[in-house]
Parts: structure tokens; sequence; C-alpha cells
């Protein structure tokens, strides 16, 4: 059975690794999405009869019904969708840039669910489907200098818990995908400069996430193949899926250190139920 895959933010990093193993691949089809045509250039490369090029910027509904359609027109359906645009920043709290901060939520929450919308009446019809979102480590743990960044990525971890309750019983199944640092653009994301005395301990933290992406372990090759065999290779996908050294123990950590605060405070706790 031939699949088709919409996967958005193709243009670099995970997105366009992951757009050309499905592009590979005999028995898919792929609907890939980028803000600029000029992006997508590397699909040529690949049967134009199996692969849509499609101009999106996830935050807008008209671009992101319109690529969704192509899918449909094309292909007849969708059947795993991949979550995969998003923005990076680096920034104390308190020095972060509120304009940006909220661009980053629109792109990284906001269009997330608008494609999510988009696709659900597809998959419902077809009572079939695998949405892969595309959170990361720090949508479970988190680190001085990415608490916005990582506060994005917390709301995709509750917004995709809930919507796997909602659309079980229709047939379609929901991955958070939680990758930790991997050699891709993402430090192209913005940076607010440490200016404020008290944090300056912290100026060092922002200038090495920001120029340390493309020196992290993680192999951008290898997380886009895992991906592709996660949602192939099983019939039941897994509800979350951490990817690296520091995605697995921070998760652990995290875990492990919330279960200790509910063991200790767990009398009082209960005992404001009456």
């Amino acid at each position: 059975m031939t699949k088709t895959w919409m996967i958005t933010g193709t243009s670099s990093g995970f997105g366009k690794e992951l757009a050309q193993v499905v592009a590979k691949q005999a028995g898919t089809n792929l609907v890939a999405t980028a803000r600029k045509e000029a992006d997508l250039a590397y699909l040529d490369a690949f049967d134009a009869t199996r692969v849509a090029k499609v101009i999106m910027d996830v935050t807008n509904e008209e671009q992101v019904q319109a690529g969704v359609a192509v899918a449909k027109d094309k292909f007849g359906g969708i059947d795993v969708l991949v979550n995969n645009a998003g923005l990076g920043y680096f920034g104390t709290i308190e020095e972060s840039n509120e304009k940006d901060v909220r661009q980053m939520f629109e792109v990284n929450v906001f269009g997330l669910g608008n494609v999510t919308k988009s696709v659900l009446p597809i998959m419902r019809v077809q009572k079939q489907g695998v949405i892969i979102n595309i959170s990361s480590a720090l949508g479970v743990t988190s680190l001085p200098t990415l608490g916005w960044y990582s506060a994005t990525k917390f709301a995709v971890e509750g917004y995709s818990n809930a919507l796997r309750q909602e659309v079980a019983p229709l047939g379609i199944q929901v991955m958070n995908v939680e990758p930790s640092g991997a050699r891709t653009k993402w430090n192209a994301g913005k940076t607010a400069p440490v200016e404020i005395a008290d944090y300056s301990k912290f100026a060092g933290m922002v200038d090495g996430a920001s120029n340390g992406v493309t020196q992290a372990p993680g192999s951008p090759e290898l997380i886009a193949k895992t991906i592709f065999d996660m949602a192939t290779d099983n019939k039941v996908v897994p509800d979350h899926l951490p990817l690296g050294t520091f995605a697995t123990d921070g998760m652990k950590k995290e875990l492990t250190n919330t279960l200790k605060d509910v063991d200790k405070y767990h009398d009082i706790s209960v005992g404001i139920d009456q």
C-alpha cells in the first residue's frame, strides 16, 4: 500500500533529511513544504510523480489549506503528517524580546495546530493516520537561556497528549519525537544578548547554545531514518520517542525528580480533596 507523507519545514535540518528519506523509498509519496520555492529545489532529483512541492507558511491558514488540498488532489489523502516547521530562540527569560517570542509561538505551536486541524478531516475519513509532532528534549526538561523555546515545546507536548486521546478512537495515532541537539541549522534562531549584569554568567550559555548546535552529537540523517522506520515498521507508534543521550537522560532525570516531589508531598497533596 502506497503511503503519503506530508512534512512541514523541509528546507533544512530534520525536515530536509526526512523528506529525502521518504522520497527515496518505493511505495511512498511525499508532500514537502517550505516558505520559499528555492528551498525545495533539491527535490527535483526525485520522481516528480511521487513528490509534491508546496509553498507554505504554517501560520498562514490559506496557504496551509491550499497545501493540504494539493496532497489530497494529487495523492488522494495523507497517511503520515510530520509537523516539523519550527523556530529557535536563545536568551534569558527577562531579556527576551516579546515580539520574537510571540512569533516563535505562532510557528511552533499555533502553526503546528493549523496544519493538524487541516489534515484531521482527511484522516478521519480514512479512519487511519499517524501524526508526528517534532517536539524536543526541551519539551520535557529545560535549560537556562532556552526557557521560551522550551515553553513552546512543553505546549506541543500537552497539545499532543490531549489530541492523542481525542483521535485514538478514530484510528489516528500521535507520536511526539523529542530529539537532543543535532547538527542542523536550528542555530539560525534569534538571540537575545545578555546585557543585565545579574545574568552575566549565562552569556556563555547563550553563545554556546546558539553556536554549538552544529557541533552537537545528534545525526540528522539517523534521526530522520529512525522516524521513518518507526512510522512504517510499527502498527502502533510510541507516544514518545526521545532521541539522543541528552533526551533520554534528561527525561529520566526530570521524571525521577518529579516523582520524588509527588511522593514527598503526597499527604499534603491528597489532603486538599474533600
